[in-house]
């Protein structure tokens, strides 16, 4: 994977000490982890608390997590969600991490709940391996496409992660305003070394230009998949690039459990039409029932 240099007529972005800085390697590999467990575990059918209340015994001590999932926990008892404490633990959890659980919790439910743990967990398995800026964000704008998730908010969400700069922040807020009305591939290969390089060689101006963020080889992908599903350019970035995917629900299939439901009912009707056949044929013999079932409904012996 590459990533894009400043070009010469841009200076170095100056950190800004007013937003939150990335977390340790050992924070996000945990994180990992915890999001892993909910997710496993989130298919037994059990409450949230009783799941975050057993998985916070397994994380690291040394790591800031569990003192988080606690705090999580508290919240999770009284208000019966999670998003609002992870908004106020700001330099812990990032505002894309917000934004999935809130729209989890929202109450469509057009969102599910292990979706928004499958997508964290492999998040955080991503930024504990050294993630790049390009990759993060082709890798959250993915989550956002595939999922039907608001751009407008998710953008915003994105734009305040802790791994952009000010200039990838200000340029996701401007493609922001331009999703849907110029095509992603376009965009993309704007602000790539690739597009940069053409204007060199073209011998035009670069004033006005970039910012060149991405690098040579995300131009040229995005260069060949202009006017193509979005998500074609995504599985190229993956195949070429070593790009992180964004994981997908499994839909479970119960087919072989289709046939038996269906002979089960048909037994019970064919002994409903029996039964009503009888009965209008001059009627039904129930005593036949008593004799089956005489010992547990206790019925007393008639003497004669």
């Amino acid at each position: 994977m590459t990533t894009a240099p400043n070009p010469e007529n841009q200076p170095p972005a100056q950190a800004d000490p007013a937003r939150p800085t990335p977390l340790d390697r050992a924070e996000y590999v945990e994180q990992g982890y915890l999001f892993q467990l909910l997710k496993e575990r989130i298919g037994e059918q059990m409450p949230m608390q009783e799941l975050l209340e057993q998985a916070r015994l397994e994380l690291l001590a040394t790591t800031n997590l569990p003192i988080a999932a606690e705090y999580l926990l508290t919240e999770l008892k009284h208000s019966g969600v999670m998003a609002p404490a992870m908004r106020r633990m700001s330099h812990y959890f990032n505002t894309f991490q917000t934004y999935l659980i809130d729209e989890a919790e929202h109450e469509t439910g057009r969102f599910a709940t292990e979706t928004a743990l499958h997508i964290l967990e492999a998040d955080a398995k991503y930024r504990s391996a050294d993630a790049t800026p390009a990759g993060l964000f082709l890798f959250q704008f993915e989550a956002l496409c595939r999922n039907r998730l608001n751009y407008d908010k998710g953008l915003t969400a994105i734009s305040q992660d802790p791994i952009y700069d000010a200039t990838w922040s200000k340029w996701i807020l401007m493609i922001r305003a331009q999703v849907g009305l110029i095509d992603f591939a376009d965009l993309l290969f704007f602000a790539s070394e690739d597009y940069r390089n053409r204007l060199v060689e073209a011998g035009q101006s670069l004033e006005g230009k970039g910012p060149f963020l991405f690098g040579e080889k995300e131009g040229r992908i995005a260069f060949g998949n202009r006017r193509k599903e979005p998500l074609y350019l995504f599985a190229a970035m993956q195949r070429h690039l070593g790009y992180p995917a964004v994981p997908r629900h499994k839909i479970v299939k119960r087919d072989h459990e289709i046939i038996p439901q269906l002979a089960r009912r048909i037994e019970r009707l064919e002994t409903r039409i029996k039964m009503f056949e009888e009965e209008q044929r001059g009627g039904m013999d129930i005593t036949r029932f008593y004799e089956k079932n005489k010992a547990k409904l206790n019925i007393p012996e008639v003497e004669e």
